[in-house]
């Protein structure tokens, strides 16, 4: 996955007001993060140890992980805040005149405030309610789990009174006259709205959401201020249910593989693991015309393998890659469209945290998600490879001697340790010696005895930075999987999911009619939402849908995860093409052109997987 979602805009140089409390935040939230990540690890990993090794498990690991996991996606959220970089859509605001953005940009750091404002006491009220809960193993308070809650709303609270403030006061009253009309039209509205039944969803799910995010208002706080405007003006419903359901959609242990993995990705390009993986692939068929296409796509599908997130994958292999194809003479906009195209290509493959993500919150097997999730990267990686000999070969120089045995053998043997972490990976949760979840600890400890013990290039500088951008990520994607399952909740009691279900179930076509219908829905969902929320709102909806037509579970969950991917990182709208320009360094005006080719073969291997079941459940036992 992506952080595609990652704003390229990463915080600005604070005003003298709020430097001090930029400060504090800092000191406060990023310290007590990196800890939390390091005590998830060592406490995941010693059970693992425990029950492998000695037979012993420990009943209070997964409990104590619980705990921690919930501080950590709220202190994340709160880092990711404070640093502008939960996920949004900067595509129209980029567009606007300069005035004009600075309002929008305004509307972006103060509308999260009001969300946080509007829970603040609902979220005081439900760690109240967990006073009364004790942990069955360690016998502790529920309140301490709880009040990650609260604290991390007022943390992320205070991170946006920051940045609304280091707009400039004129912006800043601007973006509140601007949210108090739309709250006061929406006001005036409501006995309307009311009237209009069910038709009202369009009005909260539709339009107010989909103008919050192109106002480019962070998404999971678009999916809170729709919901609770919802709530607020056409039900009774309290507010209070809303910190259970975020509690309810942040806390389930299966996420906790999104930050292992997140970390491990760190890990793999801090120790080089990444760059000899590459080495030896171009050594092996970089001499080749469009080799080394050829190259970027087999990293891309190794590195997917290891790391989980399609952000850290592209940061692994575009910075060893770009410069010696540029030398060649590929254009820098054919770089980046593979780049991005390879991203989406490499969706499904374990330990994807799309598939972790889809197998949590539709309950579908995580182990039977990678499994099926091989054969339909190697299709879509096939099919990208065609466009890519006949692109790349136009106006490059191709370097026509082999390489030799020699200097083959030489890579192959400095690569050899990193390419065996993807196959520890994946016999550690084949052999049952860790959990989908746990599996991220054995790649950690395995990545950091190679960097230290064989390549020799891991810095303990580095770790504390990449501990907190594991934090920051993680937390970015759990608060939008809190959000959305809040959205979800409130969906599903106004019995939207039964009138999606039904119209996409009566789709002419049957099950492939149901497929392409899919298709579609969630390319759209991939590029407006971002995956991780479009997957999380629909995924318990739909996939029921498809069991019903008689689609395999697993085979579905490819096809739609596929269609996010695309959708993802296709412009002009998808997140993911713009962190590939960034992370290639390539302006974005310079793929525009020239990604349509690979997308389009992305499609058609999307339709081969669609279509040919066997290529998703073959390997399933």
């Amino acid at each position: 996955m992506r952080t595609a979602s990652l704003s390229e805009e990463l915080t600005a140089p604070v005003s003298n007001i709020a430097a001090p409390l930029d400060t504090l935040l800092a000191l406060v939230t990023e310290p007590l993060a990196a800890i939390v990540v390091v005590a998830e690890v060592l406490v995941l990993l010693i059970g693992v140890i425990s029950r492998f090794v000695f037979n012993h498990p420990l009943t209070w690991s997964d409990e104590l992980a619980s705990i921690m996991f919930l501080w950590l996606a709220m202190l994340g959220s709160a880092i990711a805040q404070r640093r502008g970089q939960h996920m949004r859509m900067t595509a129209l605001v980029g567009k606007c005149s300069a005035r004009t953005r600075g309002l929008l940009e305004s509307v972006g750091a103060a509308a999260p405030a009001v969300f946080l404002l509007l829970i603040l006491g609902p979220a005081y009220n439900f760690t109240e309610d967990q006073t009364f809960v004790h942990t069955p193993a360690l016998g502790l308070n529920d309140a301490f789990r709880a009040a990650a809650l609260p604290v991390g709303v007022v943390l992320m609270l205070l991170a946006s009174l920051v940045r609304s403030v280091d707009r400039g006061w004129r912006d800043l009253v601007s973006a509140i006259i601007v949210i108090a009309v739309v709250a006061c039209v929406l006001y005036a509205l409501g006995p309307w709205i009311r009237a209009i039944g069910n038709w009202n969803l369009v009005v909260f799910f539709a339009v107010l959401l989909a103008l919050s995010v192109l106002a480019g208002v962070p998404i999971a706080f678009a999916f809170g201020l729709s919901t609770v405007s919802y709530l607020l003006l056409t039900t009774t419903t309290p507010l209070e249910v809303l910190p259970g359901r975020i509690d309810e959609g942040v806390s389930s242990l299966i996420l906790l593989a999104v930050p292992l993995f997140i970390l491990l990705g760190y890990l793999i390009v801090m120790t080089r693991m990444s760059t000899a993986m590459v080495n030896f692939l171009a050594a092996l068929v970089g001499h080749v015309e469009g080799g080394l296409a050829y190259v970027l796509l087999g990293a891309m599908l190794l590195v997917s393998g290891i790391s989980g997130a399609k952000t850290a994958d592209m940061a692994a292999v575009a910075p060893v890659l770009f410069p010696d194809m540029k030398k060649r003479g590929i254009h820098e906009g054919e770089l980046v469209s593979l780049l991005a195209a390879s991203g989406a290509m490499a969706e499904t493959i374990p330990p994807s945290i799309v598939l972790i993500i889809i197998g949590s919150v539709t309950g579908v097997s995580i182990a039977a998600l990678f499994t099926g999730g091989l054969l339909p990267g190697v299709v879509l990686a096939l099919a990208l490879a065609i466009i890519a000999r006949r692109r790349m070969a136009e106006g490059a120089e191709v370097e026509r001697g082999v390489t030799s045995g020699r200097e083959i053998g030489r890579t192959f043997v400095v690569a050899a340790p990193a390419l065996m972490l993807p196959i520890i990976i994946r016999l550690a949760v084949m052999e049952g010696v860790a959990t989908a979840t746990e599996v991220a600890t054995i790649g950690i400890a395995y990545a950091i005895m190679v960097g230290i013990l064989v390549y020799r290039s891991f810095n303990w500088r580095e770790l504390y930075s990449a501990l907190v951008g594991t934090a920051a990520l993680a937390g970015t994607i759990l608060f939008i999987i809190g959000a959305a399952t809040c959205m979800s909740w409130a969906l599903t009691q106004s019995n939207f999911s039964h009138a999606l279900a039904a119209a996409l179930a009566q789709a002419p076509g049957g099950k492939y009619g149901f497929l392409i219908g899919s298709i579609v829905l969630f390319i759209v969902l991939g590029s407006v939402l971002e995956g991780i929320p479009a997957m999380v709102l629909f995924g318990p909806l739909l996939f029921p849908v498809a069991k019903q037509l008689g689609v395999h579970e697993v085979h579905y969950a490819m096809v739609v995860i596929l269609a996010m991917g695309i959708g993802l990182f296709a412009p002009p709208f998808g997140l993911g093409y713009y962190a590939a320009c960034s992370i290639g360094q390539v302006d974005p005006n310079a793929g525009l052109k020239r990604i349509w080719s690979y997308l389009a073969a992305l499609v058609v291997g999307l339709l081969v997987v669609a279509f040919v079941p066997w290529i998703s459940t073959g390997f399933l036992p």
